[in-house]
């Protein structure tokens, strides 16, 4: 007996899977699940868009959390690693922690947004045939000969609109979400860390007080043992 289908949207709360769930639902597609893998590193801003994404579109978004959170794999976790690491020749083979993700070293995207999804979908996938919808706009069709956005279980309807990162922004902002100017401030509105940037970047940058982050004081105690 095959099993129903069940449709999870894939929502990041950035500017392309916003447009991606508005313009499913205004096309009265199937959606049983709108899934956010909450980092704890958002913008406040990007919180507050989500919590009125749910109440002027009747949905609930559902909020999953990896096991263990940033600070804890970024200073304490236990890693193996080999001893032809840089890191165990410089801090020895005790060092604790993954350290600052980079565009290379994305643990940050593993550990707390792909882990804890493929955790969730995979009790789903005992009951339903999962078709995951994934927000990839037009003008990003390289990221689909990725190995990982081949999967035959996702969609991609952004590119079957011929929406770009542009028109994704512009159709948020025609539909009242503007993410309280975040757009206009960043460019990226992930976590505030994202590791997209570079280090001296992430490290140094004025943040707005009109956007405030938590204050974070083991950031300094990434400086001293990692920047030194």
């Amino acid at each position: 007996m095959d099993k129903p289908e069940y449709c999870v949207v894939a929502l990041s709360g950035g500017k392309d899977s916003t447009a991606m769930l508005l313009g499913m639902i205004e096309r009265g597609m199937q959606i049983d699940c709108i899934l956010f893998c909450d980092t704890g590193l958002e913008f406040p801003a990007m919180y507050a868009h989500l919590e009125k994404l749910e109440k002027e579109t009747g949905r609930e978004i559902t909020r999953i959390k990896a096991e263990h959170p940033y600070e804890y794999l970024m200073f304490d976790a236990p890693v193996r690693r080999g001893n032809d690491s840089p890191i165990v020749r410089r801090y020895g083979a005790g060092s604790l922690g993954y350290g600052w993700p980079g565009p290379r070293q994305r643990w940050c995207t593993t550990r707390l947004k792909d882990m804890p999804r493929e955790k969730f979908l995979r009790e789903l996938r005992k009951q339903y045939r999962v078709k995951e919808y994934i927000g990839i706009a037009a003008d990003e069709q390289y990221r689909l000969e990725r190995e990982r956005n081949k999967n035959p279980g996702h969609v991609h309807p952004l590119v079957d609109w011929n929406m770009t990162e542009e028109d994704c922004l512009q159709y948020c902002y025609g539909h009242g979400y503007d993410w309280n100017g975040l757009y206009g401030q960043f460019r990226r509105v992930s976590c505030w860390c994202c590791p997209l940037q570079s280090l001296q970047e992430a490290l140094t940058s004025d943040i707005p007080t009109e956007y405030p982050i938590p204050e974070n004081k083991r950031i300094n105690k990434y400086r001293e043992k990692w920047c030194a």
